[in-house]
């Protein structure tokens, strides 16, 4: 049975550190403001037991859900694994299919509107009275109100708007009876298109949820990164984003995933302000980073040359981020779990943001939304979820400037909704939170703002700001070629 019918998932323990990946040791690291910072490390030596602990893990990591687990899907559990059924106070209501339809006044060639703007705050939380609330919010959220005198949660009635296309139900009710992890514990095998573990028999699996959750099969994005200063000073960085999801792809087979390895193709070219504009990052995503690391490359417009950037992964500084998140924080998390020890903590409710299609409308500027601290919260919307809660603890002699993460998943969509990260001394350091909508001309359940906070810094970043840009393009006529390394030099010229 799955952890919500067992009370408890397996932890996974197997030490499976890449030969591929660098490593440098230290406990903290100033902010870094140049675009990219590559930096060589070396290899820490494999443990001599890694053999002997990967034996004892195999069928744990293994283990397959049954026909009459899988059975549950679209009965007591959603298409995807949630609860289909609300809890008893009836704060969380029954899932019932999401939203299913276009709201009267979408149309195509603007922010998709918000179909729950009738909705009024049930009440407030602030610093005054958090401390009321304290079980439905994250360690991260507390120190929030804690840290900031002005900052507050308007909680919203829940909906449980989360869909997806059919073919994704189907092929996650597929995935349930074959995906299984590989043999090393991080990678995902006989997977496609859903998600890959609806049952999920390790936190492992929970993670492998996030980073493979049907995101469309393509997208064209404009969006602006922000980085204030303690006195909310900020330079908007503009990205032009193109993701091609090979494994999302109606046409892949697992067997293609597999042997290609690739998970999806993403290119980003900064386009503002002027001292950065042209630099291209080139990404191909592999599922398995333990056979391969992810291949990334990097464009830079001064020296007009295309470069290798095998640093473009775990703790190195993100995109022009100022030093204030690393490349692992970029949508929540991404890449290999490889460098810590999981383990399952439980399921709870927690309030998370969600619906957030405020933030989107064209009506706000950057200065509407981006405050000295925080982002401003009489624009933001949070619900009561049930949420997965799994807790990474850094690995013994290895190196990551977070020291511990707590990542909190929402349940309809396996999306990280917030993440509390540690610092060397074990001292929360940042919280994220994720600003979710539904994309419901798809459908696709996404995020459209996500935000790190330093609570240390006081300070904090932005990332996906879209109120002057165009809408998201789900449809935009993107192939492998374009995503070869030789074609970025080109694209920098032009």
């Amino acid at each position: 049975m799955g952890p919500e019918h067992t009370g408890e998932l397996n932890s996974t323990h197997a030490d499976s550190h890449s030969n591929h990946s660098r490593w440098h040791s230290l406990s903290s690291r100033p902010h870094d403001n140049s675009l990219y910072s590559i930096t060589r490390r070396s290899s820490p030596r494999k443990p001599l037991a890694f053999a002997i602990i990967l034996a004892l893990t195999a069928s744990a990591v293994q283990a397959k859900v049954s026909q009459e687990e899988a059975a549950m899907l679209g009965k007591t559990l959603t298409p995807m694994g949630a609860k289909m059924a609300g809890n008893p106070d009836k704060t969380i209501p029954a899932w019932t299919g999401g939203i299913t339809s276009l709201p009267p006044n979408y149309s195509p060639d603007q922010h998709p509107v918000d179909p729950f703007k009738s909705d009024t705050p049930l009440f407030t939380i602030d610093s005054n009275n958090y401390t009321q609330y304290q079980d439905k919010l994250s360690p991260g959220q507390v120190a929030l109100f804690q840290t900031y005198p002005n900052w507050k949660m308007k909680i919203y009635p829940t909906r449980r708007s989360a869909s997806y296309p059919q073919y994704v139900y189907d092929a996650t009710r597929r995935n349930a009876t074959n995906s299984t992890l590989n043999e090393s514990g991080y990678g995902v095998k006989n997977a496609i298109v859903g998600t890959p573990f609806p049952i999920p028999k390790s936190p492992i699996e929970m993670i492998y949820n996030h980073t493979m959750r049907w995101r469309s099969e393509r997208v064209n994005r404009e969006i602006t990164q922000a980085v204030p200063t303690v006195g909310g000073a900020y330079t908007p960085v503009t990205f032009k984003e193109s993701i091609l999801f090979d494994y999302n792809s109606k046409t892949a087979t697992p067997e293609q995933i597999d042997q290609s390895n690739i998970l999806f193709h993403f290119k980003q070219e900064v386009t503002s302000p002027a001292r950065l504009a042209g630099s291209i990052l080139l990404v191909h995503e592999t599922l398995d980073q333990q056979r391969e690391p992810r291949r990334a490359w990097i464009y830079n417009v001064g020296q007009r040359r295309v470069r290798r950037a095998p640093n473009v992964s775990y703790d190195n500084p993100g995109t022009a981020s100022d030093g204030m998140r690393t490349a692992d924080n970029f949508d929540m998390f991404n890449g290999s779990p490889d460098r810590y020890e999981w383990k399952y903590v439980g399921k709870k409710e927690l309030y998370i943001p969600y619906n957030s299609y405020a933030l989107l409308d064209s009506k706000l500027s950057y200065d509407d939304i981006l405050l000295p601290g925080h982002i401003n919260p009489e624009h933001t919307r949070y619900e009561l979820h049930r949420v997965w809660q799994i807790e990474g603890t850094l690995k013994k002699g290895i190196n990551h400037l977070y020291s511990k993460r707590v990542f909190f998943l929402d349940e309809d969509t396996w999306q990280i909704a917030i993440a509390d990260h540690y610092d060397g001394r074990n001292k929360l350091w940042r919280v994220a939170e994720a600003h979710m909508i539904n994309f419901y001309q798809i459908p696709n359940p996404w995020l459209t703002l996500e935000v790190l906070y330093d609570i240390q810094a006081r300070r904090y970043l932005a990332l996906g700001l879209t109120n002057n840009k165009p809408p998201y393009d789900f449809n935009p006529p993107l192939t492998e070629r374009d995503f070869l390394p030789s074609s970025l030099r080109r694209q920098g010229l032009r």
